[in-house]
């Protein structure tokens, strides 16, 4: 199995930079970062995890300019988003970020992406909640075709241009592995466009019926990477006995001196289980 780090970056905690070499450093292989643009102050989306919606939410640097520091000081690890708010983001401007992180990493970026929660937060964008998934689903689309043709071009419902052209192209081909998060809504989204399931801080008793029902849908054996994991060992063991690839285990949004010390502590459990 192989082990990551899921974690929010903010300007309240360690530099993108100093994280990504750190998290490289201690044998980790991977670092998917969350999104999100803003947080409006009124309102009436509940957070799914209960509770106040923690800072961190509010305080989110911009994902690709994130991982473009990171990507300058590493050689090896996996730079991803988890997630990006698609419905959020408009597709030409958001394929060539996607594109230019996987040119300036040397093709190691990872594209996860989501629908959102949020549905204030994606009005602010113009996005009208109740068209979500249709709205992300056409721009996945969209994208695809900026990534792989010289002359990209695409009419649908919400996405609609003539013939462009877009540099630069995705170093990793045909594209940049799309990591699709969501519970059972998405995976009809995964089987159309997933190169992963990301499977969000599901417990292990839960997820594995959930994996044979998302590639029953898929029709595949799609490969799974599981979303903010506790570093508790005997929670590990039990998703080292499901068909997982990859558990990104939680690191709290810290100054750096801490956050160092809690990737020692991230990197004592994956190799416990490696």
């Amino acid at each position: 199995m192989k082990f990551g780090v899921a974690t929010f970056i903010t300007d309240q905690g360690i530099a993108p930079a100093p994280l990504g070499r750190a998290v490289e450093q201690r044998g980790l292989d991977s670092l998917l970062i969350a999104e999100h643009t803003h947080i409006p102050v009124d309102r009436r989306s509940p957070y799914p995890a209960g509770g106040e919606l923690p800072e961190i939410y509010y305080r989110t640097l911009d994902p690709f300019v994130a991982l473009s520091a990171a990507a300058s000081v590493t050689e090896r690890i996996l730079l991803g988003t988890g997630i990006a708010l698609v419905a959020q983001r408009d597709p030409i401007i958001t394929a060539k970020e996607v594109a230019s992180l996987d040119l300036v990493s040397g093709g190691r970026a990872v594209f996860g992406i989501g629908v959102g929660w949020n549905k204030e937060e994606m009005e602010n964008h113009g996005t009208d909640p109740r068209t979500r998934g249709r709205l992300v689903d056409e721009r996945l689309r969209a994208m695809r075709e900026l990534w792989t043709k010289e002359k990209a071009e695409f009419h649908g419902e919400f996405v609609d241009f003539d013939p462009v052209y877009s540099w630069p192209k995705p170093v990793q081909r045909p594209h940049p592995p799309v990591y699709v998060g969501g519970g059972e809504p998405a995976f009809e989204r995964v089987a159309a466009f997933g190169d992963a399931w990301l499977a969000n801080s599901l417990p292990p008793q839960e997820l594995g019926p959930k994996i044979d029902r998302m590639r029953s849908i898929a029709g595949r054996d799609v490969p799974v990477t599981v979303y903010a994991v506790s570093k508790d060992p005997e929670i590990v063991e039990q998703y080292t006995q499901l068909d997982v690839e990859r558990l990104l285990l939680y690191l709290p949004t810290m100054p750096e001196a801490e956050t160092l010390s809690y990737l020692d502590e991230l990197a004592d459990v994956a190799q416990r289980f490696r």
